[in-house]
């Protein structure tokens, strides 16, 4: 029985799928299972899985269901004691499983085991996240408040965390009602983290690949079903930081629907948001007629290809 599995959910990355599977194979802790869920991929990302030949790697395919379920499939299938996620576009340092599985001998009682990670946009901008109230590097230990840390950028990020799969069998996997980009990570995250501690290594050993192929576009907002976040509703009473983390959610989410035209929607979130939770720059694009809002996302978008990266949610 390998000590991971690892679940990478595969559709439509024929130009990333290879140097993907090249940094999980080069990894210097090598107990490991490859479930790789090819979701009804319409490219050759298939083909170019099978140029790497490992007998680690198990490759399934399925009809196009959308991430969640395509990893749900995974975990359906995995063995390890720990699972660990890749997306098909990510990369992973060669000490990353290791960091992993020293996380879970240091703390075994946690429900999700997280590394640091970069966010890379091209050779030119690459990105260290932000986190709140973690020692500075190194450091490796219990998140004393993990809804707190993530308010800028997250602590959990799917292509750098692992779960035990007896915790996810116990708890459910990813909400296949949610959509990909639409906090159907987050909801898992949240989840785990009201019931279980959670370890975290800020030692960056993954790459989060945000380039101009991989992102999301807007233009897709009213085609997927976002995280309502209505489920958690008793416990951000009395749990003061899971408000604002949620807030902060809604009020990305809110946003999007704003800059898509979709009025209702931008309600639905907003109405659950303490307006004291809402950072400044952020009411200031709230306050702006829609139109207004669209050119400014536009103009933020240019900073983007400049390299200049503007955020209105810190």
């Amino acid at each position: 029985m390998p000590f991971f599995s690892v679940i990478i959910p595969l559709y439509n990355k024929e130009n990333s799928i290879k140097n993907t599977l090249i940094s999980l194979l080069s990894q210097t802790f090598s107990d490991f299972e490859v479930i790789l869920v090819n979701d009804g991929s319409t490219d050759l990302s298939e083909s170019r899985a099978l140029e790497i030949s490992d007998t680690r790697i198990k490759l399934f395919s399925t009809e196009n269901q959308g991430v969640s379920k395509a990893r749900n499939y995974g975990i359906s299938k995995a063995s390890g004691t720990l699972v660990a996620f890749l997306d098909a576009d990510d990369y992973w340092f060669p000490n990353h499983l290791e960091q992993l599985s020293n996380l879970y001998k240091m703390f075994p009682e946690c429900g999700l085991y997280c590394t640091n990670y970069e966010r890379f946009f091209n050779a030119d901008k690459i990105i260290k996240p932000k986190h709140i109230d973690i020692p500075s590097y190194p450091w490796k230990g219990i998140v004393k408040d993990f809804f707190k840390s993530s308010y800028i950028d997250r602590i959990a990020w799917t292509s750098a965390v692992a779960v035990p799969l007896a915790v996810l069998n116990e708890i459910g996997g990813f909400k296949t009602t949610i959509t990909l980009g639409a906090g159907e990570d987050t909801d898992l995250w949240i989840r785990l983290a009201l019931r279980y501690d959670v370890a975290f290594d800020n030692e960056i050993s993954s790459r989060h690949v945000l380039d101009a192929e991989n992102r999301i576009s807007l233009e897709k907002t009213l085609r997927r079903s976002y995280a309502r976040l209505d489920e958690f509703k008793e416990e951000e009473k009395k749990n003061v930081s899971l408000k604002k983390y949620l807030d902060l959610h809604r009020v990305f989410f809110a946003i999007q629907h704003k800059l898509a035209g979709d009025t209702k929607t931008y309600n639905f979130y907003i109405q659950s948001v303490d307006k004291a939770n809402i950072p400044l720059k952020a009411k200031i694009v709230m306050a702006m007629p829609t139109l207004l809002a669209q050119k400014f996302y536009a103009f933020k978008k240019y900073l983007e290809r400049k390299n200049i990266l503007v955020s209105i949610y810190d």
